[in-house]
């Protein structure tokens, strides 16, 4: 008998340690209702080509990587998600050590507009995201800042779905 007390009160304090912490997502109180999200296809301001493509893409990604939503079709979702890729700064990291006007190293950076509106047109939230890589300037330039701009996109999409889901 008094090791089935014991037992039972060993197990009541262990469950009740974790009284704090919740199974699942953890959606700001203002978005628990969304459960889809649509993502239409983002407006480029940049002179980057197909750079609007690559954005909406690593968006879905990175929301459905995260699981707090679904992505869901352009008529029937809770809520749509519109981004604008509004700037695509370029920075110099690193000069030459001999010529210090020359950039050895390059630092992209991206900023994403966005709005999660719901179907009758209330902003639901919104924000602005920026994305940043390194870069190795070569002999070719555009080469190298092609191959760089995935991954600041991916930077900058991966900050926005955090904020949707987490809400910071």
């Amino acid at each position: 008998m008094i090791l089935r007390i014991l037992a039972s009160l060993a197990i009541l304090l262990t469950f009740s340690s974790c009284a704090g912490y919740r199974l699942g997502n953890s959606k700001p109180a203002h978005l628990l209702e969304v459960r889809t999200i649509s993502v239409p296809l983002f407006k480029n301001d940049t002179q980057e080509q197909r750079l609007a493509v690559l954005a909406t893409n690593s968006c879905i990604d990175a929301i459905t990587r995260d699981g707090s939503y679904r992505i869901g079709s352009n008529g029937g979702s809770d809520a749509t998600l519109y981004a604008t890729i509004s700037k695509l700064d370029y920075d110099e990291f690193r000069s030459q050590r001999l010529d210090t006007l020359k950039p050895e190293e390059l630092e992209m950076t991206i900023y994403i507009d966005w709005q999660l509106k719901s179907p009758e047109g209330k902003v639901l939230a919104s924000g602005r995201d920026h994305g940043e890589t390194k870069f190795f300037v070569d002999a070719n330039l555009q080469l190298s800042r092609e191959n760089s701009l995935p991954d600041a996109v991916k930077n900058a999409t991966e900050k926005m779905a955090s904020r949707l889901a987490n809400g910071f």
